[in-house]
């Protein structure tokens, strides 16, 4: 409640609890003191005002010095005795309720307690003489009161009427700034009487604050002492006690002065250049400051008559200062407010000129300058020329044409009328005078010519030789040496520039994202179970129309019997061991197999968890006598599949309830952060990423542009609060497509609804007036390079500038158009052009040279810069997966590790580590990092290949946690495993505090599991269609029937299984047959 204005409140983009100004003084927080009594003060503090829940409010009071939590109370209203001592200090009050946080000062005095003037003044207060009351004196106004000259006023309540009514003419300034001004004069009529006052009214609720006048000067002059306020536009009348105000006149409170740059920036030591300050307020300054590097002040000056524009005329410094930069300072109010620095460099160097006195009727001279950084114009150079006739010194002035640059040095050409008199040249000097410098400019020196006439003698062949190679070197060099200095200079500029974003970098997340789109369970579970590309899952989804519409009669026998063979154990566990054994029976058709059998037990977990169990120990078994550490490491068996499928269907509600909003939020910020900077809409490569590989290190200098969007309407948006005007943020670099999908994300952030049009179906054009010009990511004028590849256009390509309007509208004829591989691989570039090392197949010698030199590990740090924006978020995506909420751990993990302790205290394993491996691979990486590295499992999106990089780099730190070797890193190290190495000892120790939690917990009893699974098993009720899983699992029984049958003979105990099968092979040839002998009779 501090911040009068939205605009320049800290936490703009953090709070959407913003009050009128015309009506927000009623609902400020509220504080109440009582008397003083026996050393104890009872503060008071009332949110009630604000109508805010009190379940969940705090109501806080700490010392505003030391930091001192004086008391503490839950809800909204709060009182506590505090003692005198604790109020000499400020007392900051806050009370903090959901999204609101209020917090008010409380300064404690005892002014208002003293009752006469003289108990005033010895207490360090002021005596208001109007009021006859006690009160603290402000910092701007302060003033001593003659108590002895006190005179009583009548009372505020009653209105007199003067005969001649005071009359302001103006206020000199009449622009301040809210820091108040120590001296105002009011100029007017009528300024007679006693206790004079000015009463000043803003745009808020406040009462007027009433200032005594400071100074009468006469009848029609007197000055004021005004106090800080608000940036506002003020109301001023003078009035005399207890009579009517005058008629107002405006007062402008105004924020303080600010500079944006000056012209030029640069001066020489004697000084004298003229300088202009461009900045806001220049004329509420009390005067501007140069101080050089030791804080002294070289000149002052002021700015009353302009606001935006102030011009001074730079001061010398002693020969003997080593200065070379000096600082403008704004003063107002006794306050230093820092302007800019100006920078000094010694003065021009001038090496000698050359005098033409032959081209009538004007002479010519060119005064030679060493090349510095003073870029001194023609205005500023006076040349001076004067020579001796008849024994009388004669001046010539000469007017400066032009100035020549060339790689050492700059030519000053000038002219003069010649006055028909001969020019002696023995007597001629010649000066320049830039600013308060002064310099003779010595004459040109002839001492080459001796050095060419003594070459002369060598042989003319070797002379010319040895010039020509000199010549040649030196220029080679020349070159040579630019090159590298601008290398280095490009090279520092990037480095400083990576290091300092990386030091202000801060967490930028997306705040509110709106519904999390979370995949039902149906879907969920098929994309979990079938995640290779391919086949059609949604098979096994049940019509639930179909489902009440069929009868008994028409389910297949043969299928019901199978579901009954299926339910025997031991028939199950030998199926599956045979299966595994046929060589032919590849990866894929176990995972599809166990994918097939989660799916028609899928209303039975209890009984697919018993399978799980004896399925496990026969993998323990096979494991034990060689590396048990690799156990369920691979997916190379039915059970390992099983696995993740069973913790998929068991952990789908914790998904959704503990980890689903912290993974989309991840998700979210990383989209946010990589469309921040440029993103190659060819090789979606970004500048902002935390992988190596997805690096846009060719990245050029870019800018933010301000769009003004104006949508059309259209049927699909035309709902009630839809915003058709919206501001959206986009890069120069941006194609046309890249602007359109920010534009649709700045309509779904701003309306909470899509704007109605898809990507392809929607067009925009640059409106400038009438004219409207549509924008296109090809069209004839896209720059075409060499061997006919086109570069997409840009929004920088149409000179598009901040508060541009641009306009949606929908297309006629939709025209596809995007970055699909097929149509940009070859014959269209963005950002990396065809030269870029990163560009495949276009490395030719005609290519090289094009673009400045980059070097990839430059922008690095742009990984770690993209760590630091998302880090608390992946912490707190990795704290809801490992941590405990109510210091429960979900059934299913609990089950499980505690079945894999039970495991290995059989087989009598005393070995920490494989315990830790097993539990590891059974659940992070069997299950979350599957879910990690894909959000389309879990969420109703598209994950970009780029994304798909970020979430692998996760994915990696995430297992690395898990991990129970050391990590050994050095300088040739992968990056991805570099940028999260320091994170990494943290996490170790967190999740083995989450595994030795779990252990630590009681165990599940039998029913409390069965109680889980059974509640699972029918929550999913009717959702797939067990029957086609059954049939999928038959189609592997048939193709290995004649290996399973014999496996079943020699098997004791499975006789009546075996029937069993050999029945179901015979109803389903019926069928075929039945089915066959149909289809002949029907044709």
């Amino acid at each position: 409640m501090s911040c009068t204005l939205k605009g320049e409140c800290p936490f703009l983009e953090k709070s959407l609890n913003w009050t009128s100004i015309l009506y927000g003084t009623d609902k400020c927080l509220k504080i109440y003191t009582s008397n003083p009594d026996r050393g104890e003060i009872s503060v008071t503090a009332s949110g009630d005002s604000l109508a805010l829940s009190e379940g969940f409010s705090t109501c806080t009071m700490i010392n505003a010095k030391t930091s001192k939590v004086l008391c503490k109370h839950p809800g909204i209203n709060c009182t506590c005795q505090l003692k005198t001592a604790d109020l000499i200090d400020k007392v900051r009050v806050s009370v903090v309720s959901g999204s609101w946080q209020l917090t008010e000062m409380l300064e404690f005095n005892a002014c208002p307690s003293q009752k006469t003037c003289s108990e005033c003044k010895r207490l360090g207060c002021s005596w208001d003489a109007r009021e006859n009351r006690c009160v603290v004196s402000t910092d701007t106004c302060k003033r001593k009161v003659n108590c002895d000259e006190i005179i009583s006023t009548p009372s505020r309540n009653v209105t007199l009427q003067r005969s001649k009514p005071m009359i302001i003419t103006s206020i000199k300034p009449a622009w301040i700034s809210t820091l108040g001004k120590s001296e105002v004069l009011v100029i007017g009529e009528n300024f007679t009487g006693s206790n004079i006052l000015m009463e000043i009214s803003g745009t808020s609720s406040c009462k007027p604050d009433e200032i005594s006048v400071t100074k009468v000067l006469n009848h029609t002059h007197m000055k004021f002492c005004l106090p800080p306020s608000r940036k506002e536009v003020k109301s001023v009348c003078i009035k005399e006690s207890g009579f009517q105000c005058s008629h107002p006149v405006p007062l402008h409170y105004v924020s303080l002065p600010k500079c944006s740059e000056i012209f030029p920036n640069i001066t020489w030591r004697s000084g004298g250049r003229n300088i202009i300050i461009h900045g806001r307020y220049l004329n509420i300054t009390d005067s501007v400051l140069i101080v050089d590097e030791m804080e002294q002040t070289l000149i002052h000056f002021t700015c009353h008559t302009n606001s935006v524009e102030c011009n001074f005329t730079t001061p010398a410094i002693k020969p003997e200062k080593m200065m070379k930069m000096a600082a403008i300072v704004l003063t107002i109010e006794e306050r230093h407010v820092p302007c800019i620095k100006l920078q000094y460099d010694p003065d021009p160097e001038f090496i000698h000129y050359e005098l033409t006195t032959d081209l009538e009727p004007d002479l010519e001279l060119k005064i030679h300058k060493k090349n510095d950084s003073l870029n001194i114009s023609r205005s500023e150079i006076e040349i001076f020329l004067s020579h001796v006739v008849n024994k009388e010194l004669v001046n010539i002035t000469f007017t400066v044409q032009n100035i020549s640059n060339t790689e050492d040095r700059s030519i000053i050409h000038s002219r003069a009328k010649n006055s028909g008199i001969k020019i002696d040249r023995s007597s001629v000097k010649v000066y320049v005078k830039v600013g308060n410098f002064v310099h003779e400019v010595p004459n040109e020196t002839h001492g080459y010519v001796y050095l060419y006439i003594l070459f002369l003698i060598i042989p003319i062949v070797i002379v010319a030789a040895v010039l020509v190679t000199q010549r040649k070197s030196k220029q080679l060099n020349r070159k040579l040496s630019a090159h590298l200095e601008l290398l280095e200079c490009e090279i520092r500029k990037e480095i400083r520039e990576g290091f300092v974003e990386l030091q202000m970098e801060k967490l930028d997340v997306v705040n509110n994202f709106g519904t999390i789109p979370f995949l039902d369970y149906k879907h969920f579970v098929l994309r979990t179970f079938f995640p290779e590309p391919g086949g059609n899952p949604f098979i096994f989804i049940e019509d639930s129309s179909a489902l009440l519409s069929r009868s008994p009669s028409q389910k297949d026998e043969s299928i019901t019997e199978l579901s009954k063979l299926i339910c025997n154990k031991k028939f199950l566990v030998t199926l599956i061991h045979t299966l595994e054994k046929q060589k032919t029976f590849s990866v894929r058709d176990r995972c599809l197999f166990a994918s097939f059998l989660t799916i028609a037990l899928q209303t039975n977990l209890v009984y697919l968890t018993d399978i799980l169990e004896v399925l496990t120990r026969d993998l323990m078994d096979q494991s034990s006598n060689a590396q048990p550490k690799l156990m369920l490491r691979r997916t190379e068996s039915v059970v390992e599949k099983l696995l993740t499928n069973w913790m998929s269907v068991c952990l789908s509600g914790f998904l959704r309830e503990t980890v689903g909003e912290p993974f989309y939020l991840l998700v979210t910020t990383l989209n946010q952060r990589m469309i921040k900077g440029p993103v190659d809409v060819i090789t979606c490569k970004a500048l902002y990423t935390l992988n190596e590989d997805w690096l846009l290190w060719q990245v050029t200098e870019f800018n933010t542009v301000a769009l003004n969007v104006v949508f059309e309407n259209i049927q699909e948006n035309e709902g009630e609060g839809t915003t058709q005007n919206i501001q959206v943020n986009a890069l120069d670099c941006d194609t046309i497509g890249q602007a359109k999908e920010k534009i649709l994300q700045a309509f779904l952030n701003k309306n909470g609804a899509l704007y109605g049009l898809q990507l392809s179906e929607m067009g925009l054009a640059l409106q400038s007036g009438v004219y409207m010009k549509e924008l296109l990511d090809v069209d004839s004028s896209s720059v075409i390079l060499e061997d006919g590849i086109i570069k997409l256009n840009t929004i920088g390509h149409y000179e598009i500038s901040d508060g541009a309007t641009i306009k949606v509208f929908k297309k006629e004829e939709t025209i596809i158009s995007g970055c699909s591989d097929e149509e940009y691989s070859d014959n269209y570039c963005h950002l990396i052009l065809p030269d870029s090392e990163a560009a495949k197949d276009t490395q030719s010698a005609k290519h090289k040279g094009k673009q400045k030199f980059k070097v990839k590990e430059m922008y690095l740090t742009k990984l770690l810069s993209t760590k630091v924006a998302v880090h608390s978020v992946v912490e707190k995506l990795f704290r809801s997966i490992w941590t405990l909420p109510n210091n429960k751990a979900p059934i299913a993990i609990k089950y499980f590790f505690d079945f894999l302790d039970t495991q290995a205290e059989n087989k009598k394993i005393t070995d920490p580590d494989v315990v830790h491996i097993w539990k590891t691979n059974s659940l992070p990486l069997r299950f979350w990092v599957n879910i990690l590295k894909n959000p389309q499992f879990v969420f109703d999106i598209k994950k970009t290949p780029h994304i798909d990089g970020c979430l692998s780099v996760i994915a990696q730190a995430f297992m690395d946690a898990f991990s129970v070797s050391e990590q050994q890193l050095g300088k040739e190290a992968p990056t991805n495993k570099l940028l999260y190495a320091k994170d990494i000892p943290l996490y170790k120790e967190e999740v083995k505090a989450f595994y030795k939690a779990i252990k630590e917990l009681p165990p599940l009893s039998t029913s409390e599991i069965e109680d889980f699974l059974t509640q699972e098993s029918k929550k999913h009720e009717n959702e797939f269609s067990e029957a086609v899983a059954l049939k999928k699992i038959y189609q592997y029984i048939a193709r290995y029937f004649d290996e399973i049958l014999n496996k079943l003979e020699k098997e004791r105990g499975l006789e009546e299984a075996q029937q069993q099968l050999l029945n179901i092979k015979s109803l389903v040839e019926e069928k075929k047959n039945c089915k066959w002998i149909k289809e002949c009779t029907d044709s």
